[in-house]
């Protein structure tokens, strides 16, 4: 089966409902799963991939032949699709208030309603790691529901992405980034090349390490979702 999604314009737990245009099916948009209509008990959950929220420069700089969707859509003037930075976008108001738009009924004092986290589950457990402190220690040598993981930020938390770790652990190298891409070294000086579905060995290519599917979310979005989730580096005992 092969849906087509559109915005409903109505909410659960302030996060969107989709609708899927052959049944009319409602989906909640964080969980990927129908909530009400033909499809609803199913069982069909869509299937979460890897994102990355980053900037133009760090994005381009890795993918020099990227194509880009034109702002002159015909739905709304270009002047709608202004950066999210700039004073006149349409949420900039609403990005850098400190309160949601409606009400959340679910909230945690472990960490700001709008904090921004990269958010992972795995086999059951799930774990915040806000930005913020991805800011200042781009590189996460974690473990997870048994697992080992890295997670490794480009600049400022942002273009964060989080892979399988095996039994290496990483740090970036001496330099920092590499003008050809993002770099990680393990424990025996070995050189990894961070790219979007796996970390890659760089003397053996074959040798890779599987990216691990995240979410970026505010806070309260992730906690709606996640009511047992630990905070990374918060009062829960993770380190």
């Amino acid at each position: 089966m092969i849906l087509e999604f559109g915005t409903s314009g109505m909410l659960y737990h302030s996060n969107k409902l989709m609708y899927d245009r052959g049944t009319n099916t409602l989906w909640h948009q964080f969980l990927g799963e129908p909530a009400v209509g033909p499809l609803a008990g199913s069982g069909i959950k869509l299937e979460l991939i890897p994102i990355t929220v980053t900037t133009w420069a760090d994005w381009l700089a890795l993918h020099p032949s990227t194509t880009v969707l034109a702002i002159d859509t015909g739905v709304f003037p270009p002047a709608s699709y202004l950066p999210e930075d700039d004073r006149q976008s349409i949420y900039f108001r609403y990005r850098n208030s400190q309160d949601t738009m409606f009400p959340v009924f679910r909230r945690s004092d472990l960490l700001p309603t709008k904090s921004q986290v990269l958010g992972l589950s795995l086999n059951g457990r799930a774990r915040a790691y806000p930005l913020d402190l991805l800011s200042q220690q781009p590189v996460i040598n974690d473990t997870l529901a048994g697992r080992s993981l890295v997670i490794v930020a480009a600049d400022q938390g942002v273009g964060a992405r989080a892979y399988h770790s095996g039994p290496q652990r990483f740090s970036l190298p001496p330099a920092g980034p590499a003008n050809d891409g993002i770099m990680l070294i393990d424990e025996k000086g070995r050189s990894w090349r961070v790219e979007e579905d796996a970390l890659v060995l760089v003397e053996n290519p074959a040798e890779r390490l599987p990216r691990l599917a995240s979410r970026y979310s505010y806070w309260f979005g992730w906690l709606a979702f996640n009511p047992d989730t630990q905070v990374y580096g918060g009062p829960d005992g993770v380190p």
